[in-house]
């Protein structure tokens, strides 16, 4: 939940938000370079203090201050307030608590069940985002009139503001959640460590950056579904309730994708599931970036649309189950994390940007057909490094 404030708002109810704030899709992706920039270095700095510190304390800090900073966007502020908010919840979101919530995930998934510890993390937080987020979905309809094309920029002020504050309020719940039920282990910390001293070491090893490079890949992959919705109203003809609930309807897919993911896996290998997976994405983006539903039947773009959701929970479920794969040490996990995040989510940044530039050049069906044409060659990128590792690790197995 505590990503729910800066993605879920805008992921599920993107035109409800851009209309609510009177901003423009480029506007909403420069706050999120906002977020990128600050979460970026925040991963860096913040990755080393997960071997050093209880993972409960810095988890439930970090969700306090995200849901201190849902309070304020429920005022909904000005385009430099919320650019300032972005960048806030870079630091709240990533600083503390990512690399804490990675260790402890590999921790418990031990030497063999990387992949399905880190498919149930991932399909347990996409079964929480969807339920909550179907919720939120009904609160908007409360909000609105029956003709949602009657619907007041007021209407959509205030319902926003109902939902961030929901929002807000179960990370905040979350918080406290976290600090009754999760263990405060002494024994997986070392408080006489350096936490930055195995920074240099990671960074010497060419693995680790194979693995930045396929999360940079597959994080715009992920970044690629906040757009589904507004796809839904522009393109599929969607009301933004309906276009919302289709976005729901997607990230439902999440825990299925991902306990599939964990499981195969684990039984063959995440390096070359990550290849098969790309190589999936490659082909739905190819069909919705070509074809719209005056040239295609319906039912092949909205089995593409749920293959692309299917192929991006399903990576970011096992890319993690690298580390163990690839023999990084545990003691160097925090380390690798700073690393590998501070590179991989360069995403944030950029991503936000480029396809807010992509669909305002030419708004409607023609701007998406290029924003999938642009995601088509970003995964094929992956592909070619995913290959890069594998021949990278047979390398190292035969040293």
């Amino acid at each position: 939940m505590i990503y729910g404030l800066p993605f879920a708002t805008q992921r599920f109810f993107r035109t409800t938000m851009l209309d609510a704030f009177g901003i423009t899709n480029t506007q909403l992706g420069d706050m999120f370079a906002v977020y990128g920039i600050t979460a970026m270095f925040s991963y860096f700095f913040g990755g080393p203090f997960a071997d050093r510190y209880s993972a409960r304390s810095l988890i439930v800090v970090s969700l306090a201050l995200t849901a201190a900073g849902g309070v304020y966007m429920a005022t909904i502020p000005g385009v430099w307030q919320m650019s300032a908010l972005y960048g806030f919840w870079g630091v709240t979101t990533s600083f503390l608590f990512w690399a804490a919530l990675i260790k402890a995930t590999r921790d418990w998934g031990g030497t063999s069940s990387q992949g399905i510890a880190f498919g149930i993390l991932d399909g347990g937080r996409g079964l929480a985002s969807a339920s909550f987020g179907a919720i939120a979905v009904g609160i908007l309809a409360l909000y609105l009139p029956a003709e949602y094309a009657l619907a007041t920029g007021d209407d959509r002020r205030a319902a926003l503001g109902s939902i961030i504050l929901y929002y807000a309020a179960i990370t905040l719940l979350c918080a406290v959640i976290t600090w009754f039920l999760v263990p405060h282990d002494e024994t997986t910390v070392s408080r006489k460590r350096n936490p930055f001293a195995g920074v240099r070491e990671v960074s010497r090893n060419p693995l680790v950056w194979a693995q930045a490079s396929i999360i940079i890949c597959a994080y715009c992959g992920y970044k690629g579904l906040d757009n589904m919705q507004l796809y839904a109203v522009q393109v599929l003809g969607m009301n933004e309730v309906n276009a919302a609930r289709l976005a729901t309807y997607g990230v439902y897919v999440r825990p299925v994708a991902c306990i599939i993911a964990g499981l195969v896996a684990d039984r063959f290998d995440s390096a070359r599931s990550i290849l098969a997976l790309f190589i999936v994405l490659f082909a739905a983006y190819a069909i919705l970036g070509v074809f719209t539903p005056d040239t295609i039947a319906l039912t092949a773009i909205y089995g593409s649309l749920f293959v692309t959701f299917f192929a991006v929970f399903a990576l970011r479920a096992i890319y993690y189950a690298l580390l163990e794969e690839t023999r990084i040490p545990k003691h160097l996990t925090g380390a690798s994390i700073a690393v590998i995040a501070f590179v991989g989510y360069t995403p944030e940044v950029f991503f936000g940007p480029v396809s807010g530039r992509i669909l305002d050049a030419d708004p409607g069906v023609g701007g998406h057909l290029d924003y999938f044409t642009f995601l088509g060659v970003v995964a094929i990128a992956g592909i070619l490094l995913t290959v890069w590792l594998i021949r990278l690790k047979s390398r190292r197995s035969r040293a």
